[in-house]
């Protein structure tokens, strides 16, 4: 009897959690929600969390308010969502570099990517083309390879230990190059670079790399992922179908959109059915055309499947590197 009691205490117990967490999620928001960027405004994380957040206060009739906490790869935005009180009232958004690569490029981390945050949504976070300069006589990978075979090659790329960073990496491993990567503290000094022919090749956003490419001073080559961009490049191929077919090759960035670990499940779960609805918008359609993303947010189960499978991708690509930790 004394079991059964104790069962009962501890099924009671749970049901009580339960229902505690469904009321506070069914009084939730009454008050002003914020939202926390690791990255400053005018890239595609604060554009999104801003304009998902409009999305959602106007649903649900509180303020969602951006606050950019910015520096150290977004560590510091990580920190304080993962040590902020789980009641659906701070709200994450950075990107996978953050959650994933950091392990591998930082000695340490303030925070636990599988142990801190409740994944929400996930938003594409479009294609990384690989551009070259325009006075190269080569119109596709293969052609590229071929021309640089024997060249000394300066290779762009916005970060070490980025996917631009591996992909040069990879492609001098399987293709025999001896391209030299040059990073640069992100894309805004890199392109002006590529433009002038100062750098021969360079991989990043869609969006920072259009004007140069509309002026035909660089041209694009390949695109990673299985899928060609179909509204923007359609005629560039991917790397996978000219031949580059190694799972670095397919390696992808999101945007993430997460919560605080013990955050109660139906909050979770109603703010990931709204970014998702929000995705759907015109206002929102109309965003990721501006940066190349073809895709609509996804829910929190597939943000956990990517985690699950990509994530592993993205830190091993990053370890392969061989970079010393800061």
């Amino acid at each position: 009897m004394t079991g059964q009691i104790a069962r009962r205490g501890v099924l009671g117990g749970a049901m009580a959690l339960a229902a505690t967490g469904a009321a506070r999620a069914q009084a939730w928001p009454a008050k002003p929600v914020k939202i926390v960027c690791g990255y400053p405004p005018g890239g595609s994380t604060d554009a999104f969390a801003r304009a998902y957040g409009e999305y959602c206060a106007e649903k649900l009739g509180q303020p969602f308010t951006v606050e950019n906490k910015t520096g150290a790869a977004s560590i510091l935005a990580c920190e304080f969502v993962a040590k902020s009180a789980p009641d659906g009232y701070t709200l994450l958004f950075t990107n996978s570099t953050a959650l994933f690569q950091n392990q591998v490029t930082f000695k340490s981390l303030p925070y636990d990517t599988a142990r801190d945050f409740a994944p929400v949504a996930m938003m594409p976070a479009g294609h990384l083309p690989l551009y070259i300069h325009a006075d190269i006589p080569a119109k596709n990978l293969q052609e590229f390879v071929a021309w640089a075979k024997g060249r000394k090659v300066s290779y762009g790329t916005y970060a070490a230990g980025s996917l631009a960073h591996v992909v040069c990496v990879k492609l001098n491993e399987v293709y025999g190059l001896n391209m030299e990567p040059v990073h640069y503290r992100g894309e805004g000094a890199m392109w002006p670079d590529l433009w002038a022919g100062q750098i021969q090749a360079g991989m990043g956003t869609f969006q920072a790399a259009s004007a140069g490419w509309r002026q035909g001073k660089i041209r694009p080559i390949a695109v990673p992922t299985m899928k060609r961009m179909a509204s923007k490049l359609p005629d560039v191929g991917t790397f996978h179908e000219q031949g580059a077919t190694h799972p670095y090759f397919l390696l992808e960035g999101v945007v993430g959109c997460l919560l605080p670990a013990a955050t109660p499940r139906p909050i979770v779960e109603r703010l990931s059915a709204l970014m998702v609805e929000a995705g759907a918008t015109p206002r929102i359609r109309q965003l990721n055309d501006q940066f190349g993303v073809e895709e609509p947010a996804k829910d929190w189960r597939e943000f956990e499947k990517f985690s699950r499978e990509m994530g592993p991708l993205l830190i091993q690509s990053v370890r392969e590197l061989g970079l010393t930790p800061q």
